[in-house]
């Protein structure tokens, strides 16, 4: 792989992670677009690492608040306040993709990189976020801090492990589950971006003992090149979407999965 190449994916990685239009999906179809080898499931996991740094370093202020109250959640007789609570459905979610993800991993890493199922996934969950967005109101209040609403956490934790299949995306899944709970843009975005650190730290872990067998090799400067310009693009990525989802909704990324669908079926 190129620096060129390496470039590319960081700044598709960079841009797509955040964007609800699936980034394993892109990833998986740039090899295609760019006539290389597929690097593999450990270069994308790669990717995805610098744009975890950039949730890091965006969100650091929030995630030491829900690191704190995840530490005070083992004090029992204390009273639930508003942040330990939030801290509290973060593991809720986080533990339901986990267990999920574990059953799904070896089967989406064997069939889920197929064209036409990513062109599947990428129409019929562009269709559900369309939906979700459209015919489901928005909550005023923050919903994820109520009394009981850790099902909804549950739910959106679920969901968020058929991920896996590149075409589903990460934070469109998360983002169409809350819109489909009546959960506001901004409050799922920012729980949708803080949800997808420890699953990115998760799969590294799980990820280590093959990649230090050397199954899947590939070059480290492009690598490293992909990742720092994955956290950079990240970085302006996240403060964009954040300051205009609001506006924008979820519709015209819907048509954009329904348009690069279309391409797929008659370029790919």
């Amino acid at each position: 792989m190129s620096i060129l190449d390496a470039i590319i994916y960081g700044i598709i990685q960079g841009l797509t992670e955040f964007l609800p239009v699936s980034s394993s999906g892109h990833l998986a179809l740039l090899p295609s677009l760019l006539t290389i080898k597929d690097p593999g499931v450990s270069f994308d996991l790669a990717m995805h690492i610098g744009t975890a740094l950039a949730i890091f370093c965006y969100f650091f202020k929030d995630i030491c608040i829900l690191l704190k109250n995840a530490f005070l959640l083992l004090d029992f007789k204390s009273e639930m306040t508003l942040n330990k609570r939030r801290s509290l459905h973060m593991i809720i979610a986080t533990f339901a993709t986990g267990v999920i993800a574990i059953c799904l991993k070896d089967f989406a890493e064997s069939y889920g990189r197929n064209n036409t199922f990513i062109t599947i996934n990428l129409i019929v969950f562009g269709a559900l976020m369309w939906v979700s967005d459209s015919f489901f109101k928005e909550s005023s209040e923050e919903v994820l801090v109520s009394e009981g609403s850790w099902k909804k956490a549950l739910l959106i934790g679920f969901f968020q492990s058929f991920a896996l299949f590149p075409g589903v995306s990460r934070s469109g899944i998360t983002l169409t589950t809350a819109r489909f709970l009546q959960i506001s843009r901004n409050e799922a975005s920012r729980f949708s971006f803080l949800l997808s650190l420890p699953l990115i730290v998760g799969g590294a872990i799980l990820k280590a003992p093959e990649i230090m067998k050397g199954n899947e090799a590939f070059d480290l400067i492009s690598c490293g090149v992909g990742v720092f310009v994955s956290f950079i693009v990240g970085l302006l990525t996240i403060h964009f979407f954040l300051k205009f989802i609001k506006k924008i909704g979820l519709l015209p990324f819907a048509i954009y999965r329904f348009i690069i669908a279309g391409f797929v079926l008659l370029i790919l």
